[in-house]
């Protein structure tokens, strides 16, 4: 088995949407693998509110995640698994009718599945919970559990894939991650606790779990004579520059145990840590070493702004510039649209983009459905140049249409990495 993982959970029922949104991302942000996010209770005006922090969440967060909701309907899982959730989570209690189910169990991948049950309210044997894999469940998540041998034998008799939900008041946590069939913990215990410590713990433990570790000794590093390293940094969406730093042994040893980029400072003789005062923490996302071993790539969750004049990049000051056609594919989308949104919140007398948002949906809707039209035409003519055309044609609808339903790029290219 891989790692194994660490899964805060959240129980969004009579939480502030900005309070579940903010304790989502300083989760995501500080070192958990997985997100939990819940809320079981069963009238619609909830269930709605709940999903649409979720949807907020999923355009923050940059790790997968599982929802528990209630499910009364195919088309309340498909709203739920719609959220860009990794799974959706039923409690035993909760589950739907037989018809409903099994359309959703049709419908949806075991592996999207995962049946909740609580052992002290309902206890189960291995082969009860066994059970749900037939019934369509790839995952089970079980809670209220003891260390005991009858508990742990069930476990390692398990054919799905186990998460154990625990507040670890009583059970250890490296105990329940040594059980060789158990995925990850879901807790509530590392909400005002240091997730990467813990790590560091279970690691010495011998338990595998995703930490930061050097592929190559700082020693192998080529320094400058003042015994530093510089280091380059870049925001990992985009790949934009955000500033140069320097660092030491003992600076880097802590970016590598505390998953923030620390700083050797030349002018104070100390080590910082970016963000400690100012809260514009950079979290990293993956380090590299160039050719000649004497500088560093670090891909980084810029929180603010990098630079301490209040830019976003500390590369700001243009120094010469000659003009040239931007190749980046996904960039150039994302500039057209800039310019659409731009177009939707101040308006241009003579613009066809505010010509198209003025008549609405429909039109626009309209719009891209003869755009399809005119490719499937294009595409059976053997020039290329009108495919071309009718293709950058589309698109441009496309995105007027991703603007009035209040969609982005970031939220296609997630979903499309969701689907891998």
């Amino acid at each position: 088995m891989s790692d194994k993982k660490l899964i805060p959970f959240i129980n969004a029922e009579n939480e502030y949407p900005a309070t579940v949104i903010q304790l989502a991302n300083r989760y995501s942000c500080e070192g958990a693998d997985e997100l939990f996010l819940y809320n079981y209770t069963g009238d619609e005006k909830s269930r709605d509110e709940f999903l649409s922090t979720v949807r907020e969440i999923e355009k923050q967060i940059d790790i997968p995640f599982c929802i528990g909701i209630y499910i009364n309907s195919f088309e309340d899982a498909k709203k739920a698994l719609y959220t860009g959730a990794k799974t959706l989570v039923i409690r035993k209690a909760l589950l739907p009718e037989g018809s409903v189910l099994k359309q959703i169990t049709e419908r949806f991948d075991s592996g999207k599945l995962a049946v909740e049950v609580d052992m002290k309210a309902d206890f189960q044997d291995e082969n009860a919970l066994n059970a749900y894999g037939e019934t369509g469940f790839g995952t089970v998540v079980l809670k209220h559990i003891d260390t005991t041998d009858s508990y742990k034998n069930i476990i390692e008799n398990m054919k799905l894939t186990v998460i154990l939900r625990d507040s670890l008041v009583r059970n250890d946590l490296g105990e329940l991650l040594s059980y060789t069939n158990v995925y990850g913990v879901s807790t509530n215990y590392f909400e005002e606790k240091d997730i990467y410590k813990a790590k560091r713990s279970l690691k010495q433990q011998g338990i595998d779990v995703a930490v930061f570790d050097s592929l190559i000794d700082f020693s192998d590093f080529k320094l400058n004579d003042d015994g530093l390293i510089p280091a380059i940094v870049q925001d990992y969406r985009t790949g934009e520059v955000l500033m140069l730093g320097y660092m030491n042994e003992e600076s880097y040893a802590n970016t590598l145990k505390t998953g923030r980029m620390t700083y050797f400072s030349r002018s104070r003789q100390e080590l910082w840590v970016k963000g400690e005062t100012s809260g514009h923490f950079q979290y990293v996302k993956s380090m590299a070493l160039d050719c000649d071993n004497d500088t560093i790539l670090a891909k980084v969750h810029q929180i603010g702004a990098a630079c301490h004049t209040g830019n976003r990049s500390c590369f700001f000051k243009a120094l010469a510039k000659k003009d040239y056609l931007e190749a980046n594919p996904l960039q150039i989308l994302m500039e057209d649209y800039d310019v659409i949104m731009e177009r939707k919140a101040h308006p241009k007398e003579g613009s066809y983009t505010n010509y198209l948002f003025d008549k609405g949906l429909d039109k626009i809707l309209k719009k891209c459905g003869e755009e399809a039209t005119e490719i499937v035409i294009a595409a059976k003519n053997p020039d290329a140049e009108e495919l071309k055309y009718e293709i950058a044609d589309f698109l441009y609808h496309m995105m007027v249409l991703m603007a009035e339903c209040d969609l982005d790029w970031n939220d296609i290219t997630k979903e499309l990495v969701n689907r891998r």
